[in-house]
């Protein structure tokens, strides 16, 4: 009982500490800096070794211009603890007064505690750092190397050289540091990136470019071909990425994986003419039987999608033809299940594309593949509209592959169906979850669905109009698209002026650029513009305007106010980035 009564006791100061932190940062946060000085203290006199609660402490006492008491905290600390960083921290608070000579004698205090000891760079140079005092961080860093040669900072002193704006250090720096330390490349091209996306006026990519094509003519290390290539790539230039990615090879011939991966990437990107290039040079190089299965079905994919009725024939025959050199087998899995897809939504034939699927399920395969049959099998049924059986298929591999990329798919394609099916109460939940899936692309798309029926069932609760959205929707998916368009087109003259006309407008648009309709698809979009500027789908109708004036009809000078029109008015749109990036080249303000 003794021991109950110890436990409840236990319990209950450790609940009331815990309130006690939440109330202290709760008035923090609000900017209520005295009772958050009193919560603070108190949380200090029962965990006197706490630096998170001194340094909030010592914040307070500064918020409130309580200077004395501030550094008297931190002389006494300093004290007992001995702490470079607290050197920092007075020094910051004579700062805070603009007595900047006393605080220039504490920070250089502090870093000569780093020339005594170098160890103390990590405290010390992390305070400078959350003081935005970035010349002094660097300056730390810089100090402890030159002490101890071992230490490596050229990360950080890459960033720092960022934030401080000198970014030819910067690229400098972070090169050095990938060659030096390869394992170390993936992080710092992802900070290379961030800057990257963030050019404004293209002189940073301009610089790294010319930093990159340096070093490879300099050295003879592949390392800098690959670096360049994957500059490149970034810049979605995947001709110059293939240049790279060729002369690599030229050099190392062990394999041609990274030229079928920059393939699959110009797929993505839609620059399906440099893809076909590319994949054409896989097949004349290689005979290892994977690669080879790779590329034939990048081709058959691209085929497919530009293919006119007409040339379906020929494509099911050289499919046929394939399948027939290679044999079915796990390794042909891919262009088993394209040819499955391809004779149930194009040629309409979803009996014999569920029997190719059905032999497929009874190769050895892997949980993934398996998976990727029933995924097919399942958009087959949905063609079909046998909705429950899809639904089945859909929710094994969301329970076979729990928390995977292709549990989350299966999920937005059980979502689609419910929609399809008009159980629009039971979609909006599965949209609503998955707005916040891992995967940018399944996020992205559930939210636009989430979006649909929200809107349309708040300004029809009868969701009347919405039915018939879906019923188009659902014809697009089943590849007919002309009776999809009718539909599209009946909407649009019985629901005129209300809620569901811009999303229709959308579709359409979308629709008539697909059969490469492009003036139809400008009119589309030009409604939007022109009578829904103050609805969710402005961006997208600003964005594929643009992008057909400049990439497909190659009038620049329609597509630069467009995009310009993305770049001050829609800040917040996914289209921003690349809105901005395909304007500073039309404006010619880099040569990349």
């Amino acid at each position: 009982m003794k021991h109950f009564f110890l436990y409840i006791t236990l319990s209950f100061s450790l609940f009331s500490f815990a309130q006690n932190e939440q109330l202290a940062q709760y008035y923090y946060d609000k900017g209520d800096f005295e009772k958050a000085k009193m919560g603070y203290e108190e949380l200090l006199l029962n965990v006197p070794q706490n630096t998170p609660y001194f340094l909030r402490t010592v914040d307070c006492y500064q918020q409130l211009k309580q200077f004395e008491s501030a550094e008297k905290a931190i002389q006494t600390r300093l004290n007992k603890y001995n702490q470079g960083n607290l050197l920092v921290e007075l020094g910051y608070n004579f700062q805070l007064q603009k007595n900047e000579a006393k605080a220039k004698i504490f920070y250089d205090q502090a870093l000569d505690r780093i020339k005594k000891n170098p160890n103390e760079v990590y405290g010390i140079a992390t305070s400078f750092e959350k003081k935005v005092l970035l010349k002094y961080a660097l300056k730390s860093y810089q100090t402890a190397s030159a002490v101890e040669p071992q230490f490596n900072f050229n990360y950080q002193n890459g960033l720092l050289y960022g934030q401080l704006g000198n970014t030819e250090m910067m690229i400098s720096t972070f090169l050095d540091e990938s060659y030096a330390t390869p394992q170390n490349s993936i992080m710092i091209q992802n900070q290379l990136s961030r800057f990257m996306s963030d050019d404004s006026d293209g002189n940073f990519n301009e610089m790294l470019r010319k930093g990159l094509i340096l070093r490879v003519q300099k050295s003879q290390d592949l390392f800098w071909n690959r670096y360049l290539s994957w500059f490149y790539v970034q810049q979605k230039e995947f001709s110059k990425a293939f240049i790279q990615e060729k002369a690599i090879y030229k050099r190392n011939s062990e394999s041609l994986s990274n030229i079928v991966n920059l393939a699959h990437l110009a797929v993505e990107e839609d620059d399906q003419e440099m893809a076909v290039e590319i994949l054409e040079f896989v097949l004349e190089n290689t005979k290892d039987l994977e690669l080879l299965i790779q590329a034939h079905t990048y081709l058959i994919s691209i085929k497919i999608e530009k293919a006119k009725e007409k040339d379906f024939a020929n494509i099911n025959a050289e499919i046929e033809g394939l399948l027939a050199e290679y044999e079915i087998s796990p390794f042909t899995l891919s262009l088993q299940l394209i040819q499955a897809h391809f004779v149930a939504f194009n040629l309409k034939n979803p009996e014999q594309g569920r029997a190719i699927i059905k032999k497929a399920l009874d190769l050895r395969l892997d949980d993934y593949k398996v998976a990727q049959v029933k995924m097919e099998l399942a958009d087959i049924l949905l063609f079909e509209e046998k909705f429950n059986q899809a639904l089945i298929y859909y929710s094994q591999i969301e329970m076979d592959l729990k928390n995977d990329v292709v549990a989350h798919e299966a999920s937005l394609k059980a979502a689609k169906t419910s929609y399809f099916k008009t159980d629009f109460v039971w979609a909006l939940k599965q949209f609503k979850e998955l707005k916040s899936a891992n995967t940018q692309l399944i996020a992205n798309d559930a939210l636009e669905y989430f979006l649909l029926i929200n809107d349309n069932t708040v300004a029809d609760s009868t969701q009347t109009a919405l039915k018939e959205f879906a019923k188009g929707d659902y014809l697009l998916y089943q590849n007919r698209n002309q009776e999809a368009i009718a539909q599209f087109q009946s909407i649009l003259k019985k629901y005129k002026g209300q809620e569901i006309e811009a999303v229709t407008l959308l579709r359409l648009g979308k629709i008539y650029e697909k059969t490469a309709d492009y003036n139809l698809a400008l009119s589309q979009y030009q409604e939007i513009i022109d009578h829904h500027n103050d609805g969710i789908y402005i961006d997208e109708a600003l964005f594929f305007s643009a992008e057909i004036y400049n990439k497909k009809l190659k009038e620049a000078d329609k597509a630069k106010p467009l995009y310009e029109k993305i770049i001050f008015n829609h800040e917040d749109s996914i289209y921003f980035v690349e809105a901005r990036k395909s304007f500073r080249q039309l404006r010619g303000d880099t040569n990349l």
